[in-house]
């Protein structure tokens, strides 16, 4: 009989409220006597009616719960939403390890997700919202987004996209193009110069807001490919930190996405068709040593797949005794020290707890729903 009180949404039927019902039997209905004694103030059906209703809801719930546990029998559009619930859940997941493993979000924050109108920001904005309902701690979130002048840059497409969000935005109108155009001479590439000038600008208008965090879209493989622009170009063994405090100790950036392969990212952003703006409206990106960075990258994980992975692994798991760093390990002062137990005997004496917090519990908690 229909006597709960919930919600079923199922795509192209709509919402079926069963708390607007109440159990009848099958010899008619009998209203009640009054609106006290109908605790669910229901609507009253005949029974035709009802059967209608109880025949419609037992389908919807049967072929959901059926389908949805058994790709096998999916036709092709169910197929693509068992995909996509697949994919949504595990960059959910992979964000939400992300912002446990590296504390990137606390109680209270207000986080300033920098949105730019490509795949990455715009699905880290779409995961955040999304854990910011389950999460079991508070924080806002509000878009940022820097409009600077490029010719041909449509001015409206996130104000409009964000206004259907409902999410606090704000625009941030700087002529930084006409400084890069005019500074970096015809065929150089100008985004150094263009992000630094950006990055100045978002940090201040952080603190002009009181955000107390700055979220980047910054991917696994952008992490990847900064590691080696910097080997390759900069002579240092350094990648792109998934949190990081700046300079001036005044903003905290973090990456949330930092988990997340593009790959990934860019599935996702096409099934959710969320209105992309073009990255190479200044011109400048078909010189890009990062371009031939990825390109590089792309070719191994086709020769050997799983490869970016592995890089990321080792990105986490630094040895500077192994390395050649005078100023990370003191290679000068080692001596022989015979007298003491071996490495073997003391492997485990230093390993910093690993127990995750009752917080980040319950976070992986609601993630694996």
């Amino acid at each position: 009989m229909l006597c709960q009180s919930r919600a079923f949404g199922f795509a192209g039927l709509g919402q079926v409220s069963l708390g607007e019902y109440l159990p009848l039997s099958d010899k008619g209905c009998k209203p009640f006597p009054s609106a006290a004694q109908n605790p669910y103030n229901a609507r009253l059906l005949t029974l035709s009616d009802r059967k209608f209703l109880a025949v419609l809801v037992l389908h919807m719930l049967g072929s959901h719960s059926s389908q949805s546990s058994n790709p096998a029998i999916l036709d092709a559009q169910g197929r693509e939403r068992f995909e996509f619930n697949k994919l949504q859940k595990r960059l959910r997941r992979l964000t939400g390890q992300a912002i446990i493993d590296f504390n990137m979000i606390e109680e209270g924050d207000k986080v300033m997700v920098c949105l730019s109108g490509g795949k990455d920001s715009y699905t880290l904005l779409d995961i955040l919202m999304s854990l910011q309902k389950t999460a079991p701690i508070d924080f806002d979130l509000v878009a940022v987004n820097m409009d600077q002048k490029q010719p041909g840059f449509p001015e409206q497409v996130l104000p409009d996209y964000l206004k259907k969000l409902g999410v606090e935005y704000h625009i941030i109108e700087r002529d930084t193009y006409s400084i890069v155009k005019r500074v970096i001479p015809e065929g150089k590439t100008t985004c150094g110069l263009c992000s630094r000038l950006r990055r100045g600008t978002l940090y201040g208008f952080a603190e002009e807001i009181g955000a107390t965090k700055i979220a980047l879209g910054h991917h696994r493989d952008d992490i990847v490919e900064t590691l080696f622009l910097n080997m390759f170009y900069g002579g240092k063994l350094k990648a792109m930190p998934p949190k990081l405090l700046a300079d001036d100790k005044r903003n905290i950036v973090i990456r949330p996405l930092a988990y997340c392969s593009e790959k990934d990212i860019e599935t996702f952003a096409k099934l959710k068709e969320f209105p992309i703006i073009p990255c190479n409206l200044c011109g400048s990106q078909e010189n890009l040593q990062r371009q031939a960075i990825k390109d590089m990258l792309h070719q191994w994980e086709r020769q050997f797949p799983g490869r970016t992975d592995t890089i990321f692994t080792a990105i986490q798991n630094i040895q500077p005794s192994q390395l050649a760093d005078l100023t990370r390990f003191d290679f000068v002062n080692l001596h022989l020290n015979r007298d003491q137990p071996s490495d073997d005997e003391n492997e485990n004496c230093s390993l910093p707890s690993a127990k995750p917090s009752d917080s980040a519990v319950q976070i992986l908690d609601l993630l694996d729903m």
